[in-house]
């Protein structure tokens, strides 16, 4: 079932997505070599609880944490843990957040120290495909375009788009219909309307499109072992020009 939002529950979901928003740049002040991935969730969890929020990630489907960290060839849903940052690592962290009965939900990829050039590639195409999927995300078009308008700006550089994971729309639960790929035919899928709160979310592999799970449950990996990146916003469906509820200026922020 699609669940349209009215202005009021906009309204809240801008609030969720700027402490969510907050959070990413706090984060960021901390991305670096030796500081652990458990200690990335720590902040977190901190930050959003002193803001009044709750961690949407916490407890949904016994996951442990408030952030999925994702590391290098990790796709999504990577765990914290004792593992301390090195050079040449990059970093998925996906965060969500709970407030007055709505959830926000954003992910930015981190590169640490010295990355190669290829990757640094990967990272800033992923994320200009997201804004090329969100540009779609307006009145009259379909899910189809927002996909394909992912797909094919990343695949122009040989990298491979996760099939298996998919975007999504969001409110007062985490995960609501409809599903949103990230690849796709121009014209074809549900027919977008104002109102309807999506979590935009390219994961976009280097190598092959291909993942498989860990023996953790959780954790998806790129089958070729090859890093992976992943951009998300919270937006809104409006008419002309989509509404971008969640932000990566206090990222930048902190990383200037």
């Amino acid at each position: 079932m699609i669940i349209y939002k009215t202005e009021e529950e906009i309204e809240l979901i801008k609030q969720s997505a700027n402490i969510l928003s907050q959070v990413h740049g706090e984060i960021a002040k901390h991305v670096s070599e030796g500081v652990t991935t458990l200690k990335l969730d720590s902040i977190a969890e901190e930050f959003i609880s002193d803001h009044g929020g709750s961690p949407s990630f916490k407890g949904y489907n016994g996951f442990k944490h408030s952030l999925c960290i994702s590391l290098n060839s990790a796709v999504v849903h990577g765990i914290p843990s004792k593992y301390a940052l090195q050079s040449g690592d990059v970093v998925s962290i996906d965060c969500g957040v709970f407030f007055k009965g709505f959830h926000s939900d954003s992910a930015y990829t981190h590169p640490v120290g010295d990355v190669p050039q290829e990757v640094t590639d990967l990272l800033t195409r992923t994320k200009e495909s997201l804004y090329k999927g969100i540009e779609w995300a307006v009145a009259g078009a379909r899910i189809g375009d927002v996909g394909h308008s992912i797909q094919t700006h990343v695949e122009q550089y040989g990298y491979g788009v996760v099939r298996e994971l998919v975007g999504h729309g969001l409110g007062r639960s985490l995960h609501e219909s409809p599903e949103v790929p990230n690849y796709g035919k121009r014209g074809q899928g549900l027919k977008l309307q104002d109102g309807l709160v999506l979590a935009i979310e390219p994961m976009v592999n280097l190598g092959t499109r291909h993942v498989v799970q860990e023996n953790d449950g959780w954790t998806i990996r790129t089958r070729d072992k090859k890093p992976s990146a992943h951009f998300e916003h919270t937006v809104v469906v409006r008419k002309g020009k989509a509404e971008i509820l969640t932000t990566f200026d206090y990222i930048d922020k902190a990383l200037n």
